[in-house]
């Protein structure tokens, strides 16, 4: 399966080529930029990194809110369901192989959340 990349997310691997990816012969786009330069590796945390750049915007990083994989999983999946996917396609995505697993990645959202908001009625 094939998805596009956003925009922004194109023109920023591209920025990241052209500035900001180590000098190397790998195939390979994303790379390590301390020596050794190369490939990250199973021993790579997500985690670890996500942590690692939050701290450098001076991002939050709340012990209860969970961050990595996990949480890219649910921003995913939320995301496509704000933008109309059907649940068969955001499981097939996330790489599941049927739909029973899938609401556990949906958070409701507050776009979604504000087509479903009734108008009070005013006496």
């Amino acid at each position: 399966m094939r998805l596009p990349i956003l925009k922004d997310v194109g023109w920023a691997i591209i920025d990241y080529i052209k500035y900001g990816r180590p000098v190397s012969d790998s195939p390979y786009i994303f790379l390590r930029h301390l020596a050794p330069i190369a490939p990250f590796s199973d021993e790579d945390h997500l985690y670890q990194i996500i942590v690692k750049y939050m701290r450098l915007a001076k991002l939050p990083i709340s012990g209860k809110r969970k961050v990595g994989m996990h949480s890219l999983r649910h921003t995913l999946a939320t995301t496509l369901m704000e933008n109309e996917i059907p649940i068969e396609d955001i499981a097939g995505i996330l790489g599941q192989q049927n739909t029973e697993s899938t609401p556990t990645y949906l958070k409701s959202s507050l776009n979604l959340l504000r087509e479903c908001a009734l108008s009070p009625e005013v006496e």
